[in-house]
């Protein structure tokens, strides 16, 4: 009896419903001496972002910000990986937590979609050249945003205790 009414209480998961498919077209792409991923080091990587001629007027007054947001197509991995991995040690790393892929970072994601803010040097005509870019040439641009820091920034923000080891 108690069984029953425990499972009868117990939160079950919600459904979301029909969800729409999506379609995406690059609008660029990564141009760089970078040819294979790599876990770190991106910071000094300089990388030209060309995008399809006709949307070099969408740039307009994008060069008078110092940082965009470049979202991009992890291109390389493997369908059979995508979201293969639901919970997974942050970087292979067994010292590590074992952690929900969504509070990862990792690349093995239902949807491989990669996001860094960088650093803009310039625009010109439909080429941006940007620096700190963590996508290696070729990978698709899906698309650029601005960083405007009093709307993008959060002040405070908390992460778990084990992210600080990432950086040693």
């Amino acid at each position: 009896m108690l069984d029953w009414l425990r499972r009868l209480l117990e939160p079950q998961p919600e459904e979301p419903g029909a969800l729409p498919e999506v379609t995406l077209q690059p609008v660029g792409v990564v141009r760089n001496r970078v040819s294979r991923p790599m876990a770190e080091g991106w910071e000094a990587v300089e990388s030209r972002i060309v995008l399809r001629p006709e949307l070099a007027p969408a740039l307009l007054g994008l060069d008078l910000y110092s940082h965009i947001y470049v979202l991009f197509w992890l291109h390389l991995i493997p369908d059979e990986l995508r979201g293969s991995r639901l919970q997974l040690h942050p970087r292979d790393r067994e010292d590590l937590p074992l952690q929900g892929l969504f509070a990862t970072r990792s690349q093995l994601r239902p949807n491989p979609l990669g996001l860094s803010v960088v650093r803009l040097l310039s625009v010109r005509d439909n080429v941006l050249r940007v620096v700190g870019l963590d996508a290696i040439d070729g990978t698709p641009v899906l698309d650029l945003k601005p960083y405007i820091p009093y709307y993008d920034a959060v002040p405070n923000a908390s992460v778990p205790g084990w992210v600080g080891s990432l950086r040693r």
